[in-house]
């Protein structure tokens, strides 16, 4: 189990420290379950730790509450996963990279440390301007997760990759700049988007 963590921890540690150097080592192999199994994982250890933050920030303890850290919020990772995958096919025939299902889903699952990340910055917004600050931050580091997915690991064309990250980061810059950052906010913390009305 400690070994197992060690290299969970160093896996994480690779990819905020040498992306590259992580993303280009992704190979197809035909072992898709442990991708499937670590988004599991961390849609679990996201969905217990926005239960606990809720507990500590005066949230009633409720059955539903649990049943949506427990099995809700796993389901709906790898959920993500697989639409997630769906889209860096896409961005990958656009940017001229792998047409490889295996190596797309291999590549963000090994992201998907972030998703507990999210869940819980995003659990602890408490106003309208710490919800600016956090979705902003974490907006921009999964988009450039995304980049280097696409140019190292689906070893996509820099200029094109380059391109649809741009036209990417535009349309949510679109979405800031309108009203419809609202049904972004709420999808990410209720109370914190209703503060900025």
């Amino acid at each position: 189990m400690i070994k197992k963590l060690k290299r969970a921890f160093g896996h994480i540690r690779s990819i905020i420290v040498n992306p590259r150097r992580y993303f280009t080592k992704i190979v197809a192999d035909g072992n898709m379950e442990e991708a499937m199994f670590k988004a599991f994982l961390y849609g679990l250890a996201g969905g217990v730790l926005v239960f606990v933050i809720n507990l500590l920030t005066g949230a009633s303890f409720t059955i539903g509450s649990l049943f949506s850290a427990l099995i809700i919020t796993p389901v709906i990772a790898v959920g993500v996963l697989f639409i997630m995958g769906g889209l860096m096919m896409l961005v990958s025939e656009i940017t001229g990279g792998e047409r490889d299902w295996e190596i797309a889903i291999k590549g963000l699952a090994s992201v998907f440390f972030m998703y507990p990340v999210i869940l819980g910055l995003n659990a602890l917004a408490f106003n309208c301007v710490s919800m600016w600050v956090i979705s902003i931050l974490v907006d921009a580091y999964v988009l450039f997760l995304f980049y280097n997915i696409a140019l190292y690991c689906m070893r996509g064309k820099r200029g094109n990759v380059l391109l649809v990250i741009g036209i990417i980061a535009l349309f949510l810059l679109t979405v800031y700049a309108t009203d419809y950052r609202m049904g972004w906010f709420v999808i990410k913390n209720n109370s914190a988007a209703f503060a900025c009305l």
